[in-house]
């Protein structure tokens, strides 16, 4: 998927989240630049999401080219998922579960109940309500589509096993915290919660190394 720049002030954010939390200031020297990178459109973020859910990166990978090789090494049109028949998504390894949540995501692309342009232009909240409701995408794969694809820059991926593991470990807590305490503990970092959870990623990466 081709790369786009942030669509925000990247450096604001890293300031902004440095000056309003001494912990955050801790892991922003530690990890560096803020680096995040915004990727893609909707659709084929989505439909790559669906792709590599529960499967180890090269595992998924493999699927992904065999896939794709379906469509001239292309992103498949929505009503394409439609047509392609039950075996040939088989042949490529997909599951017949994940067949079905890619033809569900098809379905509301071609008949326009999705789009994205529809995706892009609405809010944060409106975009969650609105990709949870085709099956298979749940609330951490609309967060990512958030971060990730439509670059927002105030998102806080609660549910997220490794921000909650690194924000037990950065703020020295008893247990991995529950979505209310991870709200609490981000309220300083608003607008900019993308960029802090950037570098709670990043800071699990540095310090497990």
């Amino acid at each position: 998927m081709r790369r786009r720049a942030l669509p925000y002030d990247g450096e604001a954010a890293r300031k902004h989240i440095s000056r309003r939390d001494p912990v955050m200031r801790t892991i922003v020297k530690l990890c560096g630049p803020y680096r995040l990178e915004v990727r893609g459109k909707p659709y084929e973020a989505l439909l790559r999401a669906i792709l590599y859910q529960q499967l180890a990166g090269p595992a998924a990978a493999a699927i992904e080219r065999r896939f794709l090789a379906l469509f001239d090494n292309r992103i498949p049109q929505p009503h394409q998922l439609a047509e392609l028949a039950d075996g040939e998504f088989r042949a490529a390894g997909v599951s017949r579960q994940k067949m079905g949540y890619m033809r569900s995501l098809g379905d509301d692309f071609a008949a326009g109940r999705l789009s994205d342009r529809l995706i892009a232009r609405s809010a944060d909240d409106e975009v969650i309500e609105m990709v949870t409701q085709v099956k298979g995408i749940g609330r951490w794969t609309a967060d990512m589509l958030l971060l990730f694809c439509l670059g927002r820059p105030d998102v806080l991926p609660v549910g997220d096993l490794g921000i909650r593991a690194n924000m037990k470990a950065a703020y020295s807590l008893p247990d991995l915290p529950k979505p209310t305490e991870m709200e609490e503990i981000a309220h300083p970092w608003r607008p900019y919660r993308s960029a802090a959870t950037w570098y709670l990623w990043r800071r699990g990466d540095i310090v497990t190394l």
